[in-house]
């Protein structure tokens, strides 16, 4: 018999000791990630005393590949409507906590004197807190519902994605020879023209073929389709010079705005999980007990660095995001841990060779212990700040409780800000998607076309045109004069653009400069596809140019085509939103209009065991008990606003409630307390079926069904009356039982010894 390949051993130890170090830190309350890590380290060539792995090098093929299912994963629960609605605050918050934690590291690294690619990274994982540890963190803790764990959430979802981008720079920056302003620049806008490309592409064309075939679609294609395009984004994103890792989130965050967005979800989420804990164990193999005793001041010192940091910066930065002195303690405190991206950056460091072995360990040591402490500092924050407040002068309290980001403006200064924003992102991405047309289209379109250059040629103001240049002129002018004509009438016809007209005639020479930049941006689009073709004078180039661009903008069916384009692709991106809305599930409107700071919405999610189920609102009297308010009740796809007295509660339902952090506190904890109890003896009441016959001497001769009591007394059921049919009669409440009657009767094992006693 065959031996089994060493991988396929591996991955035996790996997963059973994964298994049961899991089930323990499961029952000891921890973080599965961190079971995980010490699984590794359980297995790893580092521990004499237990089975170890063998081939190492498919253990961490397979854990690159947990890493890129965790960001596919992470990119399906993540929107950019989401970021682009919470407003400055957490931008301005979560910036500052990268910038101030990034340069503690550096200073730290350089402290030790570590070489400068280790400092650099060292920087990039300490300003990397763990979303899944502090998540489980408040739902332990009781916390999620609270106004600060919301803020911090939002907060984290940015840090994620300002990590995907800081992992590409710190790739420019190992691969270059050195971070000088020119290359970081580069990086910065090669990222952003291919992030602005896949997304707007990705979001035009994957929610159309999905739509198109969501009929042949069950739920084993719909995964194989998901991870084929997952894998497919990958390749294509390595191809061009970025992380795989890279490509698999932004393919997540394409099919995240599409109606298939959660069930995708809930379909990767077995295969994220394998792979992801394939990826923690591999971390915990990493760690080398004699670098741990080593590197012991380096590691004290980075927890150290990270909890005072976190703890005095991190809530510096949320002061700086417009946060109340004891709610930005309250979010510095919580996101005092580094976490699974700080394992992704170092596992990119030392992929590429740029730091030295002795940094894994040492990061994976400080998030061990800073994630032991994470509970103790979201329960600190709230005494400490008790403690600062009253040594602090009192107007330092209160420039510090109205310090915000908000500053008020004109309503004129609103408008115009508001329309120079839309026209510049339209600019930018109708500009990107041209370009991305046009070297296409160079590129490939071009070279085939030259095959047949013989048959054709053109002569243009005394120049000779091959069929090549001519065909390919013609079609690249042809697919990016939408983009074009949209470039420069998109905004014109909007409601700021036609108020700031109305309102002043000094608006209105600002005006038609806005449309006169984007026909000059236009135009230069038409005179580089033209002046790659043909040697004419830079003049000409430019009429030429300004006569195809009047053309484009007069076009009715160019018109046609642009609004057709733009409006599938703003179905494509409010498709879930729009189902959202169809099932009743859309959080309300005002949600965000709340004045008071201490007044919020939260959900809580009746579960099937709660005492509230069956009951009414009027008798719950969750107002007079908690001072909270149920403005909505969602029961499956319905959605029930203002719900009176009357409301039934039913289990599975949802409510949306009004109130203080203490009063949904008090309510969640009622929620969780008031539920039935565990019935230990379920197996007593196992409903079994038995045959009675009615003997002469039996008290139910001559009697009722209803008068027998065999329901109403002895709580069993009469199923049927036997008289020798192939099927049992039924028996009717008005049937007298008679001498010999064989009937068969249903109930719990003790009823049915009652009943035959």
């Amino acid at each position: 018999m065959s031996e089994l390949p060493a991988l396929i051993e591996d991955l035996a130890l790996i997963l059973v000791v994964a298994g049961f170090v899991t089930l323990l830190f499961k029952r000891l309350k921890q973080p599965l990630v961190l079971g995980y890590i010490v699984a590794g380290f359980l297995v790893s060539p580092h521990m004499p005393y237990t089975a170890s792995v063998v081939d190492m090098s498919s253990i961490h093929l397979w854990a690159d590949i947990g890493v890129m299912f965790l960001l596919f994963s992470l990119g399906l629960d993540f929107s950019f409507k989401k970021i682009l609605k919470m407003g400055a605050s957490p931008v301005i918050s979560v910036v500052s906590i990268i910038f101030f934690m990034a340069m503690l590291g550096m200073g730290v690294g350089q402290l030790f004197g570590w070489s400068r690619m280790d400092c650099i990274f060292l920087g990039g994982m300490l300003a990397m807190s763990s979303t899944t540890i502090i998540y489980k963190a408040f739902d332990d803790l009781g916390l999620r519902q609270q106004q600060f764990a919301g803020l911090v959430m939002s907060v984290l979802i940015l840090e994620d994605i300002l990590a995907i981008v800081m992992m590409v720079m710190l790739s420019a920056i190992a691969s270059g020879t050195g971070a000088s302003g020119s290359d970081m620049v580069e990086s910065v806008l090669k990222i952003v023209f291919f992030l602005v490309l896949w997304l707007v592409v990705g979001i035009f064309a994957v929610p159309l073929f999905l739509r198109s075939v969501r009929k042949l679609i069950n739920d084993e294609v719909l995964l194989i389709v998901a991870i084929g395009l997952c894998c497919a984004m990958a390749v294509f994103s390595t191809k061009v010079g970025f992380s795989s890792a890279f490509g698999a989130f932004i393919m997540g965050s394409i099919l995240a705005e599409t109606v298939e967005a959660e069930h995708i979800e809930h379909l990767v989420e077995p295969v994220k999980n394998l792979f992801g804990a394939i990826f923690f164990v591999s971390v915990g193999m990493l760690v080398d007990p004699q670098i741990l005793i080593d590197y012991a001041l380096p590691i004290v010192t980075l927890v150290l660095t990270i909890i005072v940091g976190q703890a005095v910066l991190g809530s510096l930065s949320f002061i700086l995001g417009g946060e109340s002195l004891k709610s930005a303690m309250r979010c510095g405190f919580s996101m005092a841990q580094i976490g699974e991206f700080s394992f992704i950056i170092a596992s990119l460091g030392l992929s590429l060779g740029v730091i030295g072995d002795f940094l894994y360990p040492v990061v994976v040591a400080v998030s061990v212990i800073t994630t032991f402490l994470t509970p103790y500092m979201i329960r600190l924050a709230t005494p400490v700040y008790n403690a600062l407040e009253p040594r602090l002068p009192a107007k330092v309290i209160r420039a510090l409780n109205h310090l915000s980001i908000s500053h008020p403006e004109s309503t004129e200064q609103s408008k115009w800000r508001q329309l120079l924003t839309q026209m510049g992102l339209n600019t930018l991405v109708y500009s990107i998607l041209s370009s991305a047309v046009i070297a296409v289209m160079f590129m490939f379109v071009r070279p085939f076309f030259a095959r047949f250059d013989d048959i054709l040629s053109v002569t243009v103001f005394s120049h000779t045109l091959s069929f090549s240049d001519v065909l390919t002129g013609i079609l690249t002018l042809t697919f990016i004069a939408p983009f074009l004509r949209a470039m420069v009438m998109k905004k014109n016809r909007s409601e700021e653009f036609r108020a700031l007209w109305a309102e002043s005639n000094r608006n209105r020479l600002p005006l038609i400069f806005t449309i006169i930049v984007r026909a000059v941006i236009a135009v230069a689009f038409v005179f580089s596809v033209v002046s790659h073709l043909t040697n004419i004078r830079p003049a000409i180039i430019i009429v030429l140019g300004m006569g195809i661009l009047l053309l484009i903008v007069f076009s009715r069916r160019i018109k046609r085509r642009s609004i057709l384009m733009e409006r599938l692709f703003i179905n494509n991106l409010r498709s879930r939103e729009i189902q959202a809305e169809a099932h009743g599930d859309k959080r309300p409107i005002y949600e965000a209009r709340l004045l008071d700071r201490d007044v919020h919405i939260a959900d809580f999610l009746v579960p099937p065991t709660s005492q509230w189920t069956g009951q009414t609102l009027k008798q719950l009297q969750l107002g007079h008990k908690y001072g909270v308010h149920v403005s909505s009740i969602l029961r499956g796809q319905r959605r029930l606003n203002i719900p009176d007295g009357d409301s039934i509660i039913f289990p599975g339902d949802k409510l949306q409630v009004i109130g203080s952090d203490q009063q949904l506190d008090n309510l969640r904890q009622a929620l969780e307390r008031e539920v039935i109890a565990d019935d230990y003896d379920i197996v007593k009441h196992e409903m079994k079926l038995r045959q009675l016959i009615i003997a002469d001497n039996s008290p139910f001769v001559g009697k009722t069904l209803q008068q027998s009591g065999i329901r109403s007394q002895y709580s069993c059921m009469v199923v049927g009356l036997e008289e020798g049919k192939e099927n049992l009669s039924p028996v009717k409440p008005d049937y007298r039982f008679q001498q010999g009657d064989i009937i068969w009767v249903v109930g719990e094992q003790q009823a049915l010894n009652s009943l035959f006693s």
